[in-house]
C-alpha cells in the first residue's frame, strides 16, 4: 500500500515517536541503533547525514527501509529525493532551502509522503497547500545536531506553528524524555529526536521510555 494512502489519523499515529538516525553524530553502527529504537517503539526513522557520498547513503537507506517495512515502520530521506525515490522509502523530509515542495511533489507523485520543515509560521500555513503532508517544527529547545539551525521557538511559538500549518507535525530540537511530554502539549503529534535516542546508553531503553512519556501526553491531552 503506498505510504500517502495512510489516512490522516494514521499518520498522526505514526508521527509519534520519529527517530532521525545521523550515522555522523554516533561511533556506533548506525544499523544496530536503527534496531533498537525499532524495538523500542519507534514509529518513524528518517535517515539524515549531511556528508556521507551517495552511493553509500543508498546503501544505508536500502539497509534500513527494509529494517522499517518488516516491522510497519514508517522511513524517510532527508533532503535527497532522488536517494529516496530509488530506495522505495515511504516518503522524503525537504527544508526550505532544499528542493521546492512543488517540484519535490512533482518527482515523488502521489505515493510517497513529504516532510517539511518551514521557517516561520507564514511558510507552514502554506505547506500543506504547496505539497507537504507534514511540517517539522523546531528547533523547539534548540540543538546541537544542525549547523544552520534557526532560533529557538519555545512552546509558545511551537503552538502557534502547529495551529498555522493544520496538517500532522512533529517538534525536532532539544527533545528529551524530560521535556518530551511538553512539546506533545503544545500540540504536536510526535517528536523527533536524534541524540535522545541513538546518543544514550541504551537505545532501546531510551525509545522505550521516550514512547511512554509521548503516548501519556498524547493521552492527556
Amino acid at each position: 500500500m503506498p505510504a500517502n494512502t495512510l489516512s490522516e489519523a494514521d499518520l498522526r499515529r505514526k508521527l509519534a515517536i520519529y527517530y532521525v538516525a545521523d550515522p555522523e553524530q554516533t561511533d556506533r553502527d548506525i544499523l544496530t541503533v536503527v534496531d533498537e529504537a525499532i524495538a523500542g517503539g519507534a514509529t518513524s526513522v528518517q535517515l539524515r547525514t549531511k556528508h556521507t557520498g551517495g552511493r553509500d547513503m543508498f546503501n544505508l537507506a536500502i539497509a534500513m527501509v527494509r529494517r522499517c517495512q518488516e516491522k510497519d515502520v514508517l522511513f524517510f530521506v532527508n533532503d535527497r529525493v532522488d536517494i529516496g525515490i530509488a530506495c522505495g522509502a515511504d516518503g522524503v523530509h525537504v527544508g526550505a532551502r532544499d528542493l521546492p515542495l512543488p517540484a519535490t511533489r512533482a518527482l515523488t507523485g502521489d505515493t510517497m509522503l513529504i516532510g517539511y520543515s518551514p521557517v516561520d509560521a507564514s511558510d507552514a500555513a502554506s505547506a500543506g497547500a504547496r505539497g507537504a503532508d507534514y511540517v517539522g517544527l523546531g528547533p523547539v529547545f534548540g540543538t546541537q545536531s544542525k549547523d544552520d539551525a534557526q532560533p529557538d521557538l519555545g512552546l509558545l511559538l511551537l503552538s502557534q506553528q502547529v495551529a498555522a500549518a493544520g496538517i500532522p507535525s512533529v517538534g525536532i530540537g532539544g527533545i528529551s524524555i524530560a521535556n518530551a511530554g511538553s512539546v506533545i502539549r503544545a500540540g504536536v503529534d510526535g517528536v523527533a529526536v536524534i541524540s535522545a535516542i541513538q546518543g544514550a546508553e541504551d537505545p532501546r531503553r531510551a525509545t522505550e521510555s521516550l514512547a511512554l512519556t509521548v503516548n501519556l501526553a498524547l493521552i492527556e491531552r
